[in-house]
């Protein structure tokens, strides 16, 4: 993100959090001025940004160098005051607890984002309720109908803007890695509503390891997303910290306990070393991983005894799986979505194993699209699913 953006964003957040601004509220701001500035920082326009808060509002003022329309401005997220011209104005209430802003973006996006996700989920609820209502009713309603049906539309504009944000939020880009190719596909059970409880995490060590975190907590919605976000978080600060690998399971379940006493998830951690090809997996209750040699049968990975995952009694991974990756061996990971569309879990990983062998030359990138695709041919029981693909390849 460029420099001058970042501190646009940040002063935003500033005045919201002193001003009480709900996070929800704030979020669609930050994320209208972000649309805004983005591009005229890129062309090298001025951006002004002024705050003024009094008597429980706060007002915020951006002047840009080129004029929006109303059409463009009726777009964001967040509405400014009606007008053409360079100078936009928004209104928001305040009145609420003031903090201080969170100085890290990443977090204070993802922040913003729950919140919003959490609003729409309630307005979806309220509209719901409001059609069904509506459905009893007699013919004279019809004119409240078609103005439910253009709210509609505003919500899933106005839904898809958000999401896009969230999804960069929480599904991290693959690392750049020399010696591993890496690539990943989310396919959600609802395709508007893109949050859940299957999330994942990578990263590269000090050492140059990389880390690998999949995650799939019990629940739906935005509170089995805020579950998973929290064991992988705590996971990553173990990690980063040095924790032997083989405890980070349960390490990571004993810390969340007091803080998320309800938080029950699935754990598969994976530890590849790049330039031996050494890859130790760490198994609380999570599907096995998968195996593609550039011969041979594709095979699961299973621990000697599985182990169970965070919130779980005993958690922990008991015994850790380790293989040497050949060059041009593919590992697989994902969550139990993928195999179990036909409600029939051991089917599905047979199934899986099969298109896994035939797959071991499909490019990486393509590869989990491609199973997703082809294991989902029929849909018995929907459920998010998330795969992730680690190729190793020469080192450059």
């Amino acid at each position: 993100m460029r420099p001058d953006l970042a501190r646009i964003r940040h002063r935003l957040r500033t005045a919201c959090t002193e001003a009480g601004v709900a996070a929800d509220d704030r979020g669609r701001l930050v994320l209208a001025v972000t649309l805004l500035a983005e591009p005229a920082l890129t062309a090298g326009e001025t951006v002004d940004v002024a705050t003024a808060a009094s008597d429980r509002r706060l007002a915020v003022t951006v002047r840009l160098a080129h004029a929006v329309s109303q059409g463009s401005r009726d777009a964001l997220p967040l509405l400014p005051e009606r007008g053409d011209g360079e100078t936009l104005t928004w209104h928001l209430g305040g009145g609420g607890p003031a903090a201080p802003a969170d100085p890290d973006d990443d977090r204070a996006t993802r922040e913003e984002m729950l919140a919003l996700v959490a609003r729409a989920d309630t307005l979806a609820h309220e509209q719901r309720n409001l059609k069904h209502e509506l459905a009893e009713t007699n013919s004279g309603v019809l004119a409240m109908y078609v103005e439910l049906e253009q709210r509609d539309e505003q919500l899933r504009r106005a839904h898809a803007a958000i999401f896009r944000e969230l999804e960069d939020a929480l599904r991290p880009r693959p690392p750049a890695v020399p010696g591993l190719e890496l690539a990943v596909h989310y396919s959600p059970t609802d395709q508007d509503s893109p949050t859940g409880g299957d999330l994942y995490d990578w990263f590269v060590l000090p050492d140059g390891q990389l880390h690998v975190t999949l995650v799939d907590a019990v629940g739906h919605g935005v509170t089995s997303t805020r579950h998973a976000l929290t064991v992988t978080h705590a996971i990553r600060t173990l990690a980063l910290e040095g924790h032997p690998f083989r405890d980070l399971i349960a390490h990571a379940s004993r810390t969340l306990a007091a803080i998320e006493p309800g938080l029950m998830a699935t754990v598969l951690l994976a530890r590849v070393n790049p330039a031996t090809g050494r890859t130790r997996f760490a198994n609380g209750g999570h599907p096995e991983p998968v195996l593609v040699t550039a011969a041979g049968p594709a095979r699961l990975l299973p621990p000697p005894v599985a182990g169970r995952g965070v919130g779980f009694p005993d958690p922990g991974s008991r015994e850790l799986a380790d293989v040497v990756l050949a060059e041009g061996d593919t590992v697989l990971l994902y969550t139990d979505g993928l195999v179990e569309s036909r409600k029939d879990i051991g089917e599905g990983q047979t199934r899986l194993l099969a298109q896994a062998a035939a797959g071991r030359t499909t490019p990486v990138a393509d590869l989990p699209r491609e199973l997703v695709t082809r294991m989902h041919d029929v849909v018995l029981h929907a459920d998010d699913t998330v795969v992730l693909a680690l190729r190793r390849t020469p080192a450059r």
